[in-house]
């Protein structure tokens, strides 16, 4: 049994710390939202006040967190791991940011004798809450090892990509690039079956065991499209972050991708159109809506 901190318990971070817990982890949490904080504890986990008092008290930390500004300031910001941390602690990243700053993240902790994993995950809430995430670790081995443990609990598919603790995010950005693509044409296609009046519900079953099948088809109509809801389990504000980190890697590689650059744009155009709270599924909304000019 290890104390485990955990930062970040909303939608990812949530189930993540449950699973931890449910492996017979003590699991100490800390989130900015009292309803998050109120879910942990009702959970079984043990609130905490600020992220300095997780630091102070766990073996592991684990973050899961919306972005890089997030990250930056918990690991190195006021308050933040780097401060508090101690020697012989891992930290275990969970969130999709950029290679640069999980790099800068490692080599601060490394300064205060912190290991450091960069593992982003992939799955979503539905695979979160079952346990069946693919992680993407980048560390030390000895660090990865360490971890292997904790990662066994949240998922079913783990990989040390590298001893780079950026190699994790390398790997999560081009798999968010293929999932930016893969929306992006379920929504057209399915648009595109309306417009000529072929019943989705008959079209999926064979597409589904065809070339067109695809993880993200599946998830976004079955889930989504198909029962008209779209409460986020990955919003399209976050995918849309995820594609504009996997831009900046681009840019700072001087890539050539023109196609990407248009999705880009379009994705930009449906959260200016009110769609970045809801599932990303929802781009066959905005795409839809985009035939009668009304995309709110």
């Amino acid at each position: 049994m290890a104390t485990i901190g955990f930062i970040g318990l909303g939608n990812m971070g949530f189930p993540m710390s449950r699973n931890l817990l449910r492996g017979g982890h003590r699991v100490i949490g800390y989130d900015i939202a009292p309803s998050a904080r109120e879910r942990f504890a009702n959970a079984g986990g043990e609130v905490r006040n600020s992220v300095a008092d997780v630091v102070r008290e766990a073996e592991v930390l684990c973050t899961s967190l919306p972005g890089p500004a997030e990250v930056e300031q918990v690991y190195l910001g006021s308050g933040g791991i780097a401060e508090h941390g101690h020697e012989g602690q891992l930290a275990i990243e969970l969130s999709t940011i950029g290679p640069t700053l999980g790099r800068k993240v490692a080599a601060a902790l490394a300064e205060r004798g912190i290991g450091f994993i960069g593992a982003p995950v992939s799955g979503g809430v539905e695979g979160a809450e079952v346990a069946t995430l693919t992680v993407m670790a980048g560390g030390r081995t000895a660090d990865f090892e360490r971890a292997k443990p904790f990662f066994d609990l949240i998922g079913k598919n783990i990989f040390h990509v590298d001893e780079d603790p950026g190699s994790g995010y390398i790997v999560k950005l081009i798999n968010n690039f293929f999932i930016g693509f893969y929306t992006e044409a379920v929504a057209e296609a399915m648009t595109l079956a309306d417009l000529v009046g072929f019943d989705k519900a008959k079209l999926f079953p064979i597409l589904n065991v065809s070339y067109g099948r695809s993880g993200i088809y599946q998830r976004n109509y079955e889930l989504f499209i198909a029962k008209d809801r779209y409460d986020p389990g990955f919003a399209l504000g976050l995918l849309l972050k995820d594609l504009t980190l996997a831009k900046a890697m681009a840019d700072e590689h001087r890539a050539r991708l023109p196609i990407f650059e248009q999705l880009l744009e379009v994705y930009h155009q449906a959260a200016e159109a009110s769609f970045a709270p809801k599932d990303m599924a929802a781009q066959y909304l905005f795409i839809k809506g985009l035939q009668s000019g009304s995309t709110s």
